[in-house]
């Protein structure tokens, strides 16, 4: 039989399958015992209690050596396939001394192989099953051979022993087979939501290529513009002909150089991995977010004292940037007569960021396509669709999350969630 290890799944397996002993080996020591004091001390205790300590022991040893000396959420080394069925082989070859030492074959507790095989079904490969199959059928056949009759159990207690004992196996079986399938459920939606961040960052990288590109690209047109408005301003205003012609001249030169210096920002931002991790209080974060918000709608900042003297350990310009466009985007949904209303508090390490707009709500349609790159219902010319997109990148790369919730004439609410100290994360993916 080849060692291999077997899929992600496999650490949520030793798990359950540790835990699943543990109940197993209290189980065992609570039935020897009522055992003893139903049949009157007729068990040889001493050997029963030896045989259960194996599993103790080999448990014990199990938790030391996948997850160290205290719990962790992963184990400290790889679990391969093999390991996992011998552990399981020697649950059978216990569980097949139990019973030689109290009844054999008689024993109604022969029920409990079925739960050894169930768990083997879920946990190994076809082949590693057929083999614990075979094994629980060969240890069984030995028992019937072996007609130990040392301990005599009456036929009430043997009724009354087989109903427990398919209590006992269906209870083991369901119960811990449902927790495994949901535990392997739980990783498998972590891990699609780990593919999604991937494929959310490399867009990102993409376009931060791309807005190198543009920068170098347009860098040169634009000076050209700037150029031209200066001399044309200039001109106007020598020959005084027209005042508002002259404030337009120099409007387009102001707007022009606004646009250079944004795209210095995105050739800046494509030109290296990501932000250095800084030390920032909730309040700061916020002056740099409010940077270039516009006067109208009015944007509201509910920020407890305490809460804005906090500290945070985070890129600030990229999420202040992030958060920027969030608001910027709620400002665009609402009526100019109303306002953005944005909500800050701390839950433990978590900073909670709610912003709220007084707009038309999103439709369902439109809110299942949310946040995909050049995706937006704005008019031509208000925007490109990234503001949202590149704000989740940013959130989701600090280890944050991201969520929107629309009622349809009563607005949108996004749910930012940060956490307040990402000093493990070097760097994050910045927005241009």
């Amino acid at each position: 039989m080849p060692v291999r290890s077997i899929p992600e799944a496999t650490w949520v397996n030793i798990q359950w399958l540790i835990r699943l002993r543990w109940a197993q080996i209290a189980g065992q020591a609570g039935t020897v015992l009522v055992g003893q004091f139903l049949l009157d001390g007729a068990l040889p205790i001493v050997t029963l209690l030896g045989v259960i300590s194996i599993g103790l022991v080999s448990n014990l040893a199990l938790e030391l050596y996948y997850f160290g000396d205290r719990r962790r959420e992963r184990p400290a080394r790889a679990v391969h396939e093999w390991q996992t069925a011998w552990v399981m082989m020697l649950d059978v070859a216990i569980l097949t001394g139990l019973l030689y030492l109290t009844g054999g074959p008689n024993n109604p507790f022969g029920f409990l192989y079925l739960v050894q095989i169930a768990l083997a079904t879920v946990l190994l490969h076809t082949a590693w099953t057929l083999m614990l199959v075979g094994l629980s059928f060969v240890a069984f056949g030995m028992l019937l051979i072996a007609k130990r009759t040392a301990v005599f159990i009456p036929e009430d207690s043997r009724a009354i022993g087989m109903w427990v004992a398919l209590g006992v196996a269906s209870a083991f079986v369901v119960y811990f087979l449902k927790r495994i399938t949901q535990a392997l459920a739980e990783r498998e939606r972590e891990l699609t939501e780990a593919r999604g961040l991937a494929a959310r960052q490399e867009r990102l990288a993409s376009l931060a290529t791309m807005a190198a590109g543009a920068a170098h690209e347009l860098s040169t047109p634009l000076g050209t513009v700037a150029l031209a408005a200066k001399e044309l301003e200039r001109a106007l205003t020598k020959k005084a002909a027209d005042p508002e012609l002259a404030a337009d001249a120099r409007l387009i030169r102001e707007q022009v150089g606004r646009c250079r210096v944004i795209l210095d920002q995105m050739a800046q931002g494509a030109g290296t991995v990501g932000e250095t991790v800084a030390p920032v209080t909730v309040g700061a974060l916020f002056d740099e977010t409010m940077v270039g918000i516009r006067p109208a709608p009015s944007v509201h900042l509910d920020i407890p004292g305490d809460v804005a003297k906090s500290p945070l350990h985070i890129p600030p310009r990229a999420v202040g940037q992030a958060l920027r466009s969030l608001i910027t985007n709620a400002q665009d949904a609402s009526p100019s007569n109303t306002s953005v209303v944005v909500v800050v508090r701390r839950e433990d390490a978590v900073l909670s960021i709610s912003i709220r707009d007084r707009g038309a709500g999103i439709p369902e349609d439109v809110l299942a396509r949310i946040g995909e790159p050049f995706f937006t219902t704005k008019a031509p010319g208000r925007g490109m669709g990234l503001g949202l997109f590149l704000a989740r990148a940013v959130i989701e790369g600090v280890g944050g999350t991201l969520q929107i919730h629309s009622t349809a004439g009563e607005g949108t609410e996004v749910l930012a969630r940060l956490p307040t100290d990402v000093s493990g994360r070097e760097v994050v993916s910045k927005s241009a």
